[in-house]
């Protein structure tokens, strides 16, 4: 008032004098009706607060506000605490070693909330959640510039899953009856435990139990142990058959580490009585104590249909490491695959390449052989771009069908006494060193209603090969001679993608093969499951 009391006296051409208690005796009743204006305008503006559209346009301008705030520059901000609700059975201790380091460490908002993200991923990665939210609330009014942040998980309603299903595999012309039961969360430590079963007509059996934690008082990465009895019939391929009796653990598993170990009593019989000269080598009983270490980084978008990115796998096992009778040996893998747009069509070229060695260990380890089981074989009709680590795909030729074979020892049956009767086929022996390479180009087809249902095109080139290295192969063994004999095929193909598998039907080409090779040039069905 008196910035606007000298205003205007300034204005006045004649200041007139006046009297210092006249102006105390009106400063009184100036301040009353000062006070009475504030008064009314207080009123007039909790009138315009209870307006509601007015009310409605001030919440947008300042969630706005925030919003080009934090779009502009990074703001600061600290938890000052984690709380967790709706946690019943699940330890508390669990979910603050699964999230609070992650959580803490965020410096700014923006940090904050892509650290909440991954925190939300985490927790539902653990399989006991049914859901998981994540709310960031105010700090204490005497802590500004701090937030908690507010975790609310639904556990599962029940702790017991099951499923079960019947599975084809067109390349081995057999069917599987598969089942699991898990029971989650039973101790509050995030623990699973499982059992589950298989049963393939004709082929192969699995029984297995297991429990696997994902944290295990100070060691940070989840801890597995697992037991297992599997039965695989090779008749077909290989004359032989094989049983595993095993027990494993994983001892490191981070994003892109992994670390296991495993002890397995093998068995390879010949029921047939049939087995080529090599495989009888081969059979009967070895225990086999390995140790796995895999590196992985997946960068595509997607694994059943990748659009862009790249992805890289290295997986190296070495087997007998115990001063017993057992197989000893060392096998490295690499694969390495990449994903470019074309932008039409959504178009996209996938390549890939794959190596591996196996090589016996032992004094001369060169003459003597590698095991059988855990040589690299070719063949089948596995889509190549979601078989990630899996150095087997060549479409176009059967399972097992490429490489280095024998003949089947001739065992004439009773009913046949002369020489007409058939040849007892061929062992597959697999190779010691393996290298398979493809091309595959998805795009999307012109037809609106493939295109709703989700169903795409593709062309594809595959091409791969196999060696034998151990038992003295590896002096007639020539590089020129082996890119010489690389088996390939082409096609064209349509892709019906699922939520879990990639299904194919392919119409495969056979650009080239050798003798004894087992390649057919006709439609073709996959069915394949990202790895």
């Amino acid at each position: 008032m008196a910035v606007t009391a000298d205003s205007t006296a300034e204005q006045a051409p004649n200041p007139v004098p006046h009297d210092p208690s006249e102006e105390s005796r009106k400063a009184p009743d100036q301040a009353d009706r000062e006070e009475a204006n504030e008064g009314e305008s207080d009123e007039e503006y909790d009138a315009e607060e209870l307006d509601e559209p007015t009310a409605e346009a001030a919440d947008r301008e300042a969630v706005q506000a925030v919003f080009r705030r934090l779009s502009s520059e990074p703001v600061s901000i600290r938890v000052h605490d984690v709380i967790i609700m709706g946690n019943s059975k699940t330890r508390d201790t669990l979910i603050e070693a699964e999230v609070a380091d992650l959580l803490r460490s965020a410096s700014t908002v923006q940090d904050l909330v892509r650290a909440s993200s991954l925190a939300s991923g985490r927790l539902r990665r653990l399989q006991v959640f049914d859901s998981v939210t994540i709310t960031l609330d105010a700090g204490p009014p005497e802590l500004p510039g701090t937030t908690n942040v507010v975790i609310e998980v639904v556990e599962a309603a029940s702790p017991i899953a099951a499923d079960i299903g019947c599975f084809s595999k067109p390349e081995a012309r057999s069917w599987s009856l598969e089942g699991s039961l898990k029971l989650k969360n039973l101790f509050g430590y995030g623990d699973i435990w499982d059992a589950s079963g298989a049963y393939g007509w004709d082929q192969s059996s699995e029984v297995a139990v297991g429990v696997s934690l994902p944290r295990f008082k100070s060691v940070p990465t989840p801890l597995t142990a697992r037991a297992s009895l599997l039965s695989q019939d090779w008749l077909k391929f290989s004359s032989y058959k094989e049983r595993l009796l095993g027990l494993s653990f994983g001892l490191l598993s981070t994003r892109h580490h992994d670390l296991s170990y495993n002890l397995t009593w093998q068995t390879l019989t010949d029921p047939s009585q049939m087995a080529s000269k090599s495989i009888r080598r081969q059979l009967g009983h070895n225990l086999l104590s390995a140790l796995t270490y895999t590196h992985k980084i997946d960068q595509r978008d997607s694994q059943l249909r990748p659009t862009k990115g790249y992805a890289f796998v290295s997986s190296s096992h070495i087997g007998g490491l115990w001063d017993m009778k057992g197989l000893k040996f060392f096998r490295q893998e690499f694969d390495v695959r990449a994903a470019v747009p074309f932008g039409f069509y959504n178009a996209a070229l996938n390549i890939g390449v794959a190596a591996g060695v196996i090589l016996p260990l032992g004094k001369g380890f060169m003459e003597l052989p590698s095991p059988v089981t855990n040589r690299f074989f070719l063949g089948g009709h596995s889509s190549p771009v979601c078989s990630l680590g899996a150095l087997s795909s060549l479409l176009g030729f059967k399972m097992r069908g490429v490489g280095p074979s024998e003949p089947r020892r001739f065992a004439p049956s009773e009913s046949v006494m002369d020489d007409s009767a058939t040849s007892p086929g061929r062992d597959y022996l697999g190779g010691d060193l393996a290298v398979s390479a493809f091309a595959d180009l998805s795009f999307d087809l012109p037809l609106k209603l493939f295109r709703d249902a989700g169903i795409y095109g593709h062309a594809f080139l595959s091409a791969g090969n196999l060696a034998k290295l151990s038992e003295s192969e590896f002096k007639n063994f020539s590089f020129p001679e082996f890119g010489r004999t690389f088996r390939s095929s082409a096609g064209v193909g349509l892709v019906l993608p699922t939520k879990l598998l990639r299904v194919e039907i392919n119409y495969c080409y056979i650009l080239k093969k050798f003798e004894h090779d087992r390649g057919k040039t006709g439609i073709q069905f996959s069915f394949s499951s990202p790895l």
